[in-house]
């Protein structure tokens, strides 16, 4: 073309510079952006999946059905022949009117009984003849007449024994106003009647305490009717209940304690008998139980004291563990608690002992005999 441009002796373009950016530059092929969606905040990632597609569309404002996944658009009929249906009547055998239905079936199906006549359960309720009312059922003509016993049992008929609706539906202009409990109490009342005058030890035999009915729920009522401060008030007697009962099981424990502490003194007392038997010359039979017969018994003053002797801190004795301080005579022992240290340090301060004497050896036995006897007498006042 640009010899052409030569030999006609025409103007050529105007070109542009050859650089070297412009012979070693490749061309680039130009992609348009995308548009992603972006997942509004707060919205879980599955909900999100759900609005938009693989193509990432927008949802539709209606709802449509060209959906391309896993079904076909068009109805795949076969060359079968198809079934005939019919709009046939039918009757419910639970109803009584005769009343007549009509459905769907088959035309081919044979006519069967409706299946969901199997789900009309009817309860088995016991009726009574005049000799049987005249004979047993006459117990209370006052409150119960035969007309009033016959519509009971109507109702209990009609209504499958549901004495809430039987209440409601009870004549009163006839037959005078009876409570859910005076209906239950002389339903039972005639029923376990008639269980034992036919004799059917099959059937377990109810009884209705209609005044233990009535007490209940004039409880319930009152209880539903209490104010606010009378609620409050029974919290607080409660409250106090339990602390009556708590302060009850304490000086029960005390009590507790101090028969152990007698009965450690009485054990001691038998120990300190036989040592004393073992340790005497050998005498005959006779003579060593004329002995023991004659020692008077030990009273519970000396038990008491005994047990006092026994039951204070044991201290630790050092004897046999190699070189020691006399001091570590007078530490407290491991299980001696908090509550009792507190008690000695308060009493040593009370009668202005120091609490650290020098350890000579007559002051450390003192001392520890001393704290020995505050201990017992903590223990004999809180007992």
């Amino acid at each position: 073309m640009a010899d052409v441009r030569d030999i006609l002796d025409l103007e050529r373009p105007p070109t542009p510079e050859l650089t070297k950016e412009s012979l070693l530059a490749r061309n680039k092929k130009i992609y348009e952006k995308k548009l992603a969606v972006k997942r509004p905040e707060g919205m879980h990632r599955e909900v999100f999946a759900l609005l938009y597609n693989d193509n990432k569309d927008a949802p539709p404002l209606l709802p449509t059905d060209t959906g391309t996944g896993y079904k076909s658009n068009k109805a795949r009929l076969g060359m079968k022949k198809v079934r005939r249906w019919e709009w046939a009547p039918f009757t419910n055998p639970a109803r009584t009117d005769g009343a007549v239905f009509h459905h769907w079936k088959r035309a081919s199906d044979e006519p069967k009984e409706y299946p969901f006549a199997k789900f009309n359960k009817q309860l088995d309720i016991p009726s009574y003849t005049m000799t049987d009312y005249n004979t047993h059922l006459k117990t209370n003509l006052t409150k119960w007449t035969k007309p009033q016993t016959d519509h009971l049992f109507d109702l209990a008929k009609r209504f499958d024994v549901r004495f809430i609706i039987m209440a409601d539906r009870w004549d009163r202009a006839n037959y005078g106003s009876k409570t859910v409990e005076d209906l239950k109490e002389r339903y039972y009342e005639v029923i376990g009647i008639l269980n034992k005058v036919r004799g059917t030890p099959e059937k377990k035999i109810f009884t209705f305490d209609g005044e233990h009915e009535r007490r209940r729920k004039e409880q319930l009522k009152k209880l539903f009717d209490r104010t606010p401060k009378q609620i409050e008030e029974e919290q607080m007697l409660l409250n106090e209940l339990k602390k009556i009962e708590a302060r009850k099981k304490e000086r029960e424990r005390k009590t507790q304690d101090l028969q152990k502490l007698i009965s450690q003194a009485d054990q001691q007392q038998a120990e300190q008998q036989q040592h004393q038997q073992s340790g005497s010359h050998k005498k005959s039979d006779k003579k060593l139980k004329k002995k023991i017969q004659q020692q008077p018994r030990p009273s519970k003053v000396d038990s008491v004291v005994s047990a006092v002797e026994s039951a204070g801190i044991k201290f630790t004795d050092l004897r046999g563990t190699g070189v020691s301080l006399r001091s570590q005579k007078m530490k407290l022992p491991a299980n001696v608690g908090q509550k009792k240290a507190k008690a000695l340090e308060q009493a040593l301060q009370e009668f202005k002992v120091d609490p650290n004497p020098p350890p000579i050896e007559e002051i450390c036995v003192a001392f520890n005999e001393l704290r020995s006897d505050m201990v017992l007498l903590c223990e004999l006042r809180t007992a």
